[in-house]
């Protein structure tokens, strides 16, 4: 397993980013993944199914106080390529704006030597490709 960190100043409020943060829009931003469908559990839980080419999967969104978390669904019947993914997104005031930070630990379903080290350099990628978005968007 690897663990990976993407960080961003966004000269909004913590209230204004958290208001255009969505599971739905976190998927389409790092633009691995299409969103195949979405259902809400509860209030605070959101079932995400994604798919890409020949694979799907489905995440399961926590909304937290201070931002997200999120990770492939333990009920998941069919492996997909992690065999291990969770991601926590964080907003916290700082001066003027907000500290949007992703973290996240990754660990490849695939027996290759180096899986988990090209799957922590594809995940930077996926989360810097988030915080784009979210800058663009918010």
């Amino acid at each position: 397993m690897r663990e990976v960190e993407a960080s961003r100043f966004v000269p909004e409020s913590p209230a204004v980013v958290r208001r255009g943060l969505s599971p739905e829009r976190i998927v389409e931003w790092e633009r691995s993944f299409s969103v195949a469908d979405a259902a809400s559990v509860d209030e605070e839980t959101t079932l995400v199914t994604v798919t890409g080419p020949g694979v799907g999967f489905r995440l399961r969104f926590e909304r937290r106080s201070d931002g997200y978390r999120y990770a492939v669904d333990d009920d998941e019947d069919v492996p997909g390529p992690f065999d291990h993914l969770e991601t926590w997104l964080t907003v916290e005031a700082e001066d003027e704006g907000s500290r949007v930070t992703f973290r996240s630990i990754v660990a490849l379903n695939a027996p290759i030597p180096f899986a988990d080290r090209i799957a922590a350099w594809k995940r930077r990628g996926e989360l810097c490709r988030a915080l784009d978005g979210l800058v663009e968007t918010v």
